[in-house]
């Protein structure tokens, strides 16, 4: 299996250099020049499975040659501290409604799926390689604490996580910036994630640094990201009868990762029948959705801060899938987003896309009504990114099984969910104490040269150390 870039002027590469290469040296995303299809009778026979079973079938034949039974192991070890044995469990709001929890991980967040395996997966590879590497992050709230938890005090790998100064929970502000080892490194910016996202672009695009320093990416940019997501689709839909019936799912999402995934899931041979996208006011893929036309309107915070995002990394995959593995029309668009804040999505690509996503988008109002219907029907608190899913189902609902993603714990948002329903609800036991931890944190300004001076003083004290 080979992966190539989106912008069509990289070299290609196998999965574990893909991997630990995170975003193209052009720029664009690595994705498998084909993907393989699961006839029905393997996915009938994922019924019953556990998770971790079910995702070394779905995984592997991406990973090429990566050793199979080091593979395996890696699989079998990943999901270990999740509090929950079924790992993303569901659990019915409605007649033909399911939430898919995916929070029982370390860090209370979807991005746990991914990163405890893409953690150890690392490690085996650096052990093997050789060499260290400076992780660089951008998060909007739940990535860089999941990246933290899986690699703080490892040996050969610095962590340096971008947040929005302002813009995230205080439970996911503290997540990153209370870790006490030394090779965690939590960076303030101020301005928005979008800002954050485009140093870290600026970082990798600047090869002679990027190779200087190790750099290793593990945003949602990075494939091995998407494709432990593709798991929890498999193992919600299996039990809920696919192959033999078909499921929808409704996924709250900013960076377009999550629902990507989804989608690779279907064209795997998974039996989705929509796959739909929630926004909260920051709207952009809403109105692409519907427009064709992608532009900048600007960032506002909200109850939902992990999806305050315009420039949707994972679009640009699915860009190029719809635009037939047109790198160049890839880069056009790109280059317009950049230089102009907008493009409009050739009418062909249009079309395909719609065929693959729904959306629609949930207000302020609709997000925290949403928050106290789930409470008065369900008695279930759920996170307000949960929430704005939640409000989007309400136009889907039908005689087709539907999965809400529920991507994070409502404590990481306690103030939201207080404010809907009047409870704060509760950190589990492990993270009691989250609030009376001491913070490290480095406050930098939206500058490439102060950034990667910054990396280079850090990795150098590391190194003397």
């Amino acid at each position: 299996m080979r992966y190539v870039s989106t912008r069509g002027e990289a070299p290609a590469l196998s999965f574990e250099e893909a991997m630990m290469t995170g975003l193209a040296p052009d720029g664009g995303l690595y994705l498998p020049e084909s993907v393989p299809v699961m006839p029905e009778t393997e996915i009938a026979a994922l019924a019953g499975l556990s998770f971790e079973e079910t995702a070394f079938r779905v995984m592997r034949p991406f990973v090429g040659d990566w050793p199979e039974e080091e593979f395996r192991a890696l699989v079998a070890e990943a999901w270990g501290s999740f509090g929950h044995i079924a790992r993303a469990p569901l659990r019915q709001i409605g007649p033909s409604h399911w939430l898919l929890e995916l929070f029982h991980g370390p860090t209370l967040a979807f991005k746990d799926v991914a990163m405890q395996l893409i953690g150890r997966l690392m490690r085996a590879s650096l052990a093997r390689r050789g060499g260290r590497v400076a992780i660089l992050g951008a998060t909007s709230g739940d990535t860089g604490s999941a990246a933290i938890e899986a690699f703080r005090g490892v040996p050969g790998v610095d962590v340096f996580i971008l947040f929005p100064e302002g813009r995230v929970s205080e439970v996911q502000r503290r997540q990153m910036t209370t870790p006490a080892e030394p090779n965690v490194h939590a960076l303030a910016l101020e301005g928005t994630f979008d800002d954050c996202q485009r140093l870290l672009k600026d970082a990798f695009a600047d090869r002679a640094f990027a190779e200087g320093v190790g750099l290793a990416g593990v945003n949602s940019i990075n494939w091995a990201r998407v494709l432990a997501q593709v798991v929890y689709y498999v193992t919600a839909a299996v039990a809920l009868g696919a192959p033999g019936r078909a499921v929808s799912f409704v996924v709250p999402t900013g960076n377009f990762g999550d629902v990507y995934a989804g989608h690779i899931a279907r064209r795997m041979g998974l039996p989705v029948e929509r796959l739909v996208v929630a926004t909260n006011q920051n709207d952009i893929l809403h109105r692409t959705l519907q427009s064709g036309e992608s532009r900048k309107a600007g960032v506002r915070p909200s109850i939902s801060p992990s999806m305050d995002i315009e420039v949707s990394s994972n679009f640009e995959r699915a860009l190029f899938e719809a635009y037939g593995g047109d790198a160049g029309a890839v880069r056009a668009d790109m280059a317009a987003l950049r230089a102009e804040g907008g493009f409009r999505v050739g009418q062909g690509a249009w079309g395909r896309l719609r065929d693959w996503f729904a959306s629609g988008r949930a207000s302020e109002e609709e997000t925290a009504e949403a928050i106290r219907r789930a409470w008065r029907e369900t008695g279930e608190l759920v996170c307000p990114h949960t929430a704005v899913a939640l409000h989007v189902a309400r136009d889907v609902v039908g005689a087709t099984p539907l999965v809400t993603l529920a991507t994070a714990h409502p404590a990481k948002f306690p103030d939201a969910v207080e404010a809907a329903t009047g409870l704060r609800p509760a950190l589990p036991p492990r993270l009691a104490d989250l609030y009376d931890r001491p913070e490290r944190v480095t406050r930098v300004r939206d500058d490439l040269g102060a950034l990667q001076a910054l990396i280079r003083d850090r990795l150098r004290a590391a190194r003397a150390a």
